[in-house]
């Protein structure tokens, strides 16, 4: 009777380890097609190619950054790291910069200072790579609505837009913006485990359910032989 007992213990946890398993599986099947469809953001990760954002990220680190769903407008505040589209700066790529002002905002750097100033307010960039140079050119900018200046985080080495007062004194219109950098999206991992995860205890339940199969098989009683009677 106890050999039963776990026998049939056995295969309700398979059958619970298959159910659960599958569920996971194919909830992150959902998921990803959902995201492919462009319902939730897209995420890329790319390979920063140049010394312009050191130290934040170097030559050679991989960056994850939010593209957005269709038709999304970002939602761009000061101290973002985005990717824009600027073809007068960077003809055959996208660019990856600071946003340091926005519309409406004055910033402006003069020589010798150790700092920016944001709206008459020294401001602090602890981001960059020699917070006593802020800026390589002196410069006093507003920022017209609806665009943005920015800068990289070296700022002795960065095509930004202090190096293009000539054009709407280097600010760059928001729509430029083509993505927004990110931490490494907690739902792409959070979804790769899960995943793992259901096909380990659809496995799992897989072995469990052959385990109480044969033990049941082995538990079945022998069929009772009649005794022969003896030839008269």
């Amino acid at each position: 009777m106890m050999e039963r007992r776990r026998g049939r213990r056995r295969g309700i946890w398979a059958i619970g380890l298959l159910v659960t398993g599958s569920l996971l599986v194919l909830g992150v099947l959902v998921y990803g097609a959902l995201a492919a469809q462009g319902t939730w953001a897209a995420y890329n990760k790319e390979i920063v190619p140049s010394q312009n954002m050191r130290p934040t990220y170097e030559p050679g680190d991989s960056a994850w950054f939010s593209m957005g769903a269709d038709g999304e407008d970002f939602e761009v505040s000061r101290g973002d790291v985005v990717l824009v589209s600027v073809p007068e700066w960077v003809p055959d790529g996208l660019m990856l910069s600071r946003v340091v002002a926005l519309g409406g905002d004055r910033i402006e750097y003069r020589r010798g200072e150790t700092t920016l100033r944001l709206n008459g307010q020294p401001l602090d960039e602890p981001y960059i790579l020699n917070r006593s140079e802020p800026s390589s050119v002196p410069f006093d900018v507003t920022v017209p609505e609806g665009r943005m200046f920015l800068m990289g985080d070296n700022r002795m080495n960065s095509a930004d837009s202090t190096m293009h007062p000539d054009a709407d004194q280097g600010t760059v219109d928001l729509s430029a913006v083509r993505g927004e950098a990110v931490a490494e999206p907690t739902g792409l991992i959070v979804a790769g485990g899960l995943q793992v995860l259901g096909a380990v205890l659809f496995l799992a339940g897989g072995v469990l359910g052959i385990v109480a199969l044969v033990a049941r098989r082995r538990q079945r009683p022998e069929p009772v032989v009649p005794a022969a009677w003896p030839a008269p």
